[in-house]
């Protein structure tokens, strides 16, 4: 989700819910205590220098069980950001800690903005040396091989 579709969005509500992959909802007192632009200058391992940036909301609940973060408030905080830091329209990761602090994409499905997980992945395939993973000969056997086929 783009910092454009987040404002359109929270112009629709006036309660602002969030849930994890797993389902479970982000306590309804939590605070956005940061908004900001995060840019990384990196070489993927095949030697290309690449620059990304995103916008980043961390998410963090406390004990104030009383707390709740309307959607017009929301929206004020993206606007003061917008203005202070002269934010793009990026792409958002969220930042919510459990165990440790985890990284998230945000969707939205109607009603509730969902944490969607995010992946590591290799950028240079073509360049950096790992094979394009293939079928194990257990899942080829398991789909592909009926009895009778002759194929083993």
């Amino acid at each position: 989700m783009k910092l454009s579709e987040i404002k359109f969005t929270l112009d629709q509500l006036s309660e602002v819910q969030f849930k994890l992959p797993n389902g479970e909802a982000v306590p309804q007192h939590f605070h956005i205590t940061e908004v900001g632009v995060c840019t990384k200058r990196f070489i993927d391992c095949g030697g290309t220098l690449r620059n990304e940036s995103i916008i980043n909301f961390q998410l963090f609940t406390a004990e104030d069980f009383d707390h709740r973060l309307g959607a017009d408030r929301l929206k004020s905080i993206i606007e003061i950001a917008e203005k202070r830091l002269g934010l793009e329209d990026l792409e958002i990761e969220v930042e919510y800690q459990k165990d440790t602090i985890g990284k998230y994409h945000l969707e939205f499905n109607g009603d509730t903005f969902l944490l969607a997980p995010t992946q590591t992945d290799c950028l240079a395939m073509d360049n950096c040396g790992i094979p394009i993973s293939k079928p194990q000969k257990s899942q080829l056997l398991a789909t592909s091989c009926a009895p009778g086929s002759g194929c083993c």
